[in-house]
């Protein structure tokens, strides 16, 4: 649909590369593939986590997770949170309820005009300012139609 844009949370991110994932693994290779034929953004923010996190696990070596966050700025337009997210963050937490950083990656993906946030960190189906939260691994909902 062409009114959709989307993102990744920085799990669907790791999952792609963690092959000890199970199912989730697989689920998200398939995510990020079609996400290339969409439109999706990344955030800076989960690109940044995706390498502190499969680093620090041992996930990956350095320098692989580095190469990889490139390939994935050449695939996707990438975003950063500007000065103003911040306010914005602040009031999702306080308003929402929202752990600060999901709040952080929210507030910019919202500023870049994103409709649908895949992650499995927040309320599945939960739209917040018209930004959706979808948890990709709950059940056989087509993302993408």
């Amino acid at each position: 649909m062409q009114d959709k844009r989307f993102t990744l949370d920085t799990n669907i991110l790791v999952y792609a590369v963690d092959r000890d994932a199970g199912d989730r693994h697989g689920t998200a290779i398939d995510l990020v593939d079609k996400a290339v034929q969409q439109d999706c953004i990344l955030t800076l923010q989960a690109l940044s986590e995706f390498f502190y996190a499969v680093t620090r696990k041992g996930k990956m070596p350095s320098v692989d997770a580095a190469e990889q966050v490139r390939d994935w700025q050449t695939l996707f337009p990438v975003v950063a949170a500007q000065p103003d997210v911040l306010s914005r963050a602040f009031s999702a937490v306080e308003d929402h309820g929202l752990a600060f950083w999901d709040a952080m990656l929210w507030a910019t993906a919202k500023t870049a005009g994103v409709t649908v946030l895949l992650s499995e960190d927040f309320q599945d189906g939960r739209d917040l300012q018209g930004v959706r939260f979808r948890n990709p691994f709950a059940g056989d909902q087509p993302f993408w139609s």
